[in-house]
């Protein structure tokens, strides 16, 4: 996840080193101009200015301040719950850490609570299936790498949660990943069963069926379809493409996937021959895309990347693999920034 925390004061900026230092992912710092801040941190003159430029390029917003300012600010920004980043409010003391904003589907609530944790706050979390203690499907959607869909039937499958009346699991019997979906929601102790998109629909009751067929659109049934996962590869010349592979599948196992989630493979254009990266593709059956310096220089530059000043002196950029897996999707979210294994760097990006 790649985070960008907000700041104004001499609290809030200690704040924000302690985030630094213990989240996983990126966290970027953003303090108001004439404020000195140890270590790297992008300076801001007009606050509203800023967020409204930057509230689409991270995965979530961590304000340390009052919830009202927050709110006034990201007010202009909003879309859509489904796509909409997590926003996360801190007092400047610390006191409480709230979920203001995608505390589902954008994971605002699971990164509340690391980071109540971390600062020794109070967690303040308000969604109702939360407090009451239910899983809710597109909280679930959002862990599993699934897109919730239709929009209405999320609030119509919730609602009934709530209501304590059941709803019942299904997993289509001819999705390629079925059997993983199906061991992670046995995990969450939900009885899941297996059925066909053609049998889905004579079936009464409240329903959320896991498919990546055409979107069945009914009352009451809400659908969980896989996100594309967009790998990036950096990777040194010649690396044979069990290394790659290998890579791949120990960053897939970080964010809890395994390695057919990978729906394509995405690099510089300067390894579009390497030997590897084809070959991997080829054995997952998924696209191999490659990618000119002046299109992952223009994602560096628009996510504020951080730069390996030896890969852009051998290649021309500075960032190859979250680059070219910000390139590979319309507009992402990052599931595991860059991360360096033995001759390969990868980096994952689902599709909102």
């Amino acid at each position: 996840m790649r985070c960008a925390v907000f700041v104004a004061t001499a609290h809030g900026i200690e704040l924000a080193g302690k985030l630094r230092q213990e989240l996983e992912g990126t966290v970027d710092i953003f303090v108001k101009e004439g404020r000195d801040v140890p270590g790297k941190a992008y300076r801001y003159e007009r606050l509203g200015d800023t967020v409204r430029t930057l509230f689409t390029q991270y995965d979530a917003l961590i304000f340390c301040m009052a919830v009202g300012i927050v709110v006034r600010l990201i007010a202009p920004c909003l879309k859509s719950k489904l796509t909409d980043p997590a926003v996360v409010v801190v007092d400047e003391r610390a006191h409480y850490a709230i979920s203001l904003l995608s505390g589902h589907v954008g994971g605002a609530n699971r990164l509340t609570e690391r980071v109540a944790a971390i600062l020794g706050a109070v967690s303040v979390i308000t969604t109702a299936t939360d407090v009451n203690h239910y899983f809710a499907p597109d909280a679930l959607a959002t862990e599993l790498g699934l897109r919730p869909v239709p929009k209405p039937e999320i609030q119509t499958i919730n609602g009934a949660l709530l209501e304590e009346k059941t709803v019942v699991w299904y997993i289509d019997s001819r999705l390629r990943r079925a059997a993983f979906y199906q061991k992670r929601l046995a995990e969450k102790k939900i009885d899941v069963r297996l059925l066909s998109a053609d049998e889905i629909l004579r079936r009464e009751g409240m329903k959320v069926f896991v498919t990546d067929s055409p979107i069945l659109k009914t009352p009451g049934l809400l659908n969980l379809v896989p996100r594309r996962l967009a790998a990036g590869i950096g990777c040194r010349r010649g690396v044979p493409a069990a290394l790659i592979r290998g890579a791949l599948e120990a960053a897939c196992t970080r964010i809890g996937q395994d390695i057919n989630a990978v729906s394509m493979l995405a690099s510089t254009v300067v390894k579009k021959d390497e030997a590897g990266i084809l070959e991997v593709a080829k054995a997952l059956n998924v696209e191999a895309c490659f990618y000119e310096n002046e299109a992952l220089e223009e994602k560096i530059t628009e996510y504020h990347l951080a730069e390996s000043a030896f890969v852009k002196r051998t290649i021309g950029v500075g960032n190859i693999s979250e680059a070219a897996a910000l390139c590979a999707v319309k507009e992402g979210r990052v599931a595991l920034a860059k991360t360096k294994f033995t001759k390969v760097t990868v980096a994952l990006v689902w599709e909102k």
